[in-house]
């Protein structure tokens, strides 16, 4: 069964299985964080997500096609939860240690007590819960919810946070919430960590922010990926940057692989009903 893939992924995770850069030969599609255009796919019987978002994912017009899509099982979301929940917690952590000293200058800068700095969780979801959990013996936690809070709510808690970290989904509601008018609500030194999706965060109104001086941010997640824009001229203790990694532990590869290898078990027995 021939698979194109976009993503690197499960490199080195599925050894035994045949890969192909012909998107016209393809039968399954791998898919990381770009979308891809079912037209081009004229043999494709599956799609399958090595992650849990499905913003890049066209279900209803697979479905329409009689393309299977496949993700995680929810044992392997649960490791994506957990690990994307202690990363965000360690750029956290990392944002508000920035700066701290000067080692060439053996000097050391004014801070406050880690106690004493307000977190904001913007998004109580599978993720954005367990970051509070965890940070919660370290920081003052809040959060805000659509699901909870009213719209109104955001600009103060905004206002009072020390860092935001995002955990929300990309979807109409949240492409640019955090925008040039958000932005400008931070105290001045406050950081925001992302480790959702790059667009629910405006590039050029974060740019303009980190280039000020005024704010931090930690980013895991980009509008592009690779990432190759303007915010990567900014000192990396400004804006602090990974590669979309905060999942990636070889716990998470190693079961999706097995998703993935029963995903396209079960098209091959869709497939031998069919005959």
């Amino acid at each position: 069964m021939q698979i194109w893939s976009n993503t690197k992924t499960l490199d080195g995770f599925v050894p035994n299985l045949t890969f192909t850069s012909d998107k016209a030969a393809a039968v399954v599609a791998l898919v990381g964080g770009k979308k891809i255009e079912l037209n081009d796919f004229p043999r494709l019987r599956g799609n399958f997500k090595t992650g849990v978002g499905r913003d890049n994912v066209p279900e209803a017009e697979a479905a329409q096609r009689g393309i299977a899509c496949g993700f995680p099982s929810p044992q392997t979301a649960e490791i994506i939860y957990e690990e994307t929940a202690n990363f965000a917690c360690h750029l956290i952590l990392q944002c508000a240690f920035a700066g701290a000293g000067d080692f060439a200058a053996w000097s050391k800068k004014d801070r406050r007590a880690l106690a004493s700095h307000r977190l904001l969780i913007v998004g109580g979801g599978d993720i954005g819960r367990p970051v509070a959990a965890k940070m919660a013996p370290f920081m003052q936690v809040d959060t805000f919810d659509v699901a909870i809070n009213k719209s109104e709510e955001l600009e103060a808690k905004v206002r009072a946070a020390d860092c935001i970290s995002l955990h929300v989904p990309l979807n109409a509601s949240t492409r640019d919430l955090i925008n040039r008018e958000v932005l400008g609500w931070m105290r001045d030194g406050a950081a925001l960590v992302n480790t959702a999706r790059g667009a629910v965060v405006s590039e050029e109104a974060l740019f303009e922010e980190l280039q000020s001086g005024r704010l931090r941010a930690a980013f895991d997640v980009f509008w592009n990926e690779p990432y190759a824009g303007k915010l990567l001229g900014l000192p990396g203790d400004r804006f602090i940057r990974s590669p979309h990694v905060a999942s990636t532990c070889r716990e998470f590869l190693a079961a999706t692989a097995a998703d993935l290898l029963r995903f396209i078990s079960g098209l091959d027995s869709a497939n031998a009903g069919k005959a």
